[in-house]
């Protein structure tokens, strides 16, 4: 009977009352609910539709509110009613867009024909360029050296845009249905806005209802850090952006560049993608700046270097600051990785996105940090271990 209760205490000393063994457990468990989650995904494809339904007007929505918000809290503290403010608001932009479409848009317009137009003329002139690159004798040299054959490649590129216009030919009917998605996100935007300036204040609360009693704090805590870092990010983001094509346009318009305001706006739109997306909205400037001219292309450089620096001297550190405190090799990465993952979305999504997951992994951490022990300091186990020691020794 001795030797079955040393057996015993034994066996819940090594697995029952052992952390590491229990926190194995855990995973273990988390790996069936996944591995049969993924058996009866069939249940979850309602869900799924109902997410690619509501998933474009929320995310044009949620931009929006953290742009808007702060202004109509700030006059909400002067003692103005949300209604009216947001009243306000919506006049106001509807007026902006009506002076858009009034004035920018047919400009916009003409330089995008005239670009599509001229799309030959510059590809005609690249080809001419490149055959004068490779009958040049330093091209024959490398040719020779590293037995590049100019044939292959143009087979190559010939083939992957066959492969492309195939693509694209047969992907019709989905730009199709993305465009009636945007259409209907357009349309419900402003709705869905209203509501949510207007009664925004109350949907922690809401959610906080479903959680117990004894983790709302916490919770409370982990959506408001959340929530700062999602705000922080969208706000400074667009102000950035917006700063960055204003500053290309005035540029383009130094340098003479054509079609300044389409490429403005190409890199407004693309400078949303940290890092990646400059690199990005230089490369059709590039292509109109070296068929133009040796001379453009300097200017257009020139150009470039003296926006990204003001960019990354002045806008971004009094603008962004140091509020996601992600270091920008993790930024890049997580990019790369969500864009292979999810496409475009994932590239617009994928900053804001980590922020998120990086706040609820750490407190789940120091959650698990706490409830574990696994993490204490070497002094206090051993004085934990000692205590423990001489309770069962006390028993005995």
């Amino acid at each position: 009977m001795g030797a079955t209760q040393l057996w015993s205490e034994r066996f819940k000393k090594l697995f029952i009352n052992n952390r590491f063994v229990l926190f194995l457990l855990i995973l273990l468990l988390i790996g069936l609910n996944i591995f049969v989650f993924t058996k009866i995904s069939f249940v979850f494809t309602p869900l799924t539709v109902l997410l690619k339904t509501v998933l474009l007007p929320i995310l044009l929505t949620g931009a929006i509110y953290y742009l808007l918000n702060p202004l109509v809290d700030w006059l909400e503290g002067k003692r103005v009613r949300r209604v009216y403010t947001i009243t306000a608001l919506y006049l106001f932009i509807a007026g902006i867009i009506t002076v858009v479409i009034m004035s920018v848009v047919p400009l916009v317009k003409q330089q995008v024909t005239g670009l599509i137009e001229n799309i030959p003329q510059y590809s005609t002139e690249i080809q001419g360029q490149f055959e004068e690159l490779i009958g040049g004798d330093f091209f024959y040299q490398l040719q020779e050296s590293t037995g590049f054959n100019p044939n292959d490649l143009g087979n190559t590129l010939s083939e992957r845009a066959t492969a492309l216009f195939n693509s694209a030919w047969s992907g019709i009917g989905g730009f199709i249905g993305a465009v009636k998605n945007v259409v209907l996100a357009i349309v419900t935007v402003p709705f869905i806005l209203f509501y949510l300036l207007k009664d925004g204040k109350k949907l922690p609360h809401f959610i906080l209802r479903f959680v117990p009693v004894r983790l709302r704090q916490q919770t409370h805590h982990v959506m408001t850090e959340m929530n700062g870092q999602i705000s922080s990010y969208i706000r400074g983001q667009i102000i950035v952006s917006f700063c960055i094509g204003a500053l290309m346009y005035v540029g383009f318009l130094i340098i003479g560049l054509d079609y300044s305001l389409v490429l403005a706006i190409i890199a407004a739109f693309t400078s949303i993608v940290p890092y990646l997306g400059p690199a990005i909205a230089i490369t059709p400037a590039l292509i109109i700046a070296l068929v133009t001219s040796p001379i453009m292309l300097v200017k257009l450089i020139v150009v470039w270097t003296v926006v990204q620096l003001i960019e990354g001297k002045f806008i971004s550190p009094q603008i962004m600051g140091k509020s996601l405190k992600i270091h920008p090799i993790t930024i890049i990465f997580v990019i790369l990785t969500a864009g292979n993952l999810f496409g475009v979305l994932g590239i617009i999504l994928a900053v804001p996105g980590y922020a998120v997951l990086k706040v609820i992994c750490t407190h789940l951490f120091q959650w698990f940090e706490r409830r574990s022990g696994l993490y204490e300091p070497e002094a206090d186990a051993a004085a934990a271990g000692h205590a423990e020691s001489v309770n069962g020794s006390s028993k005995e």
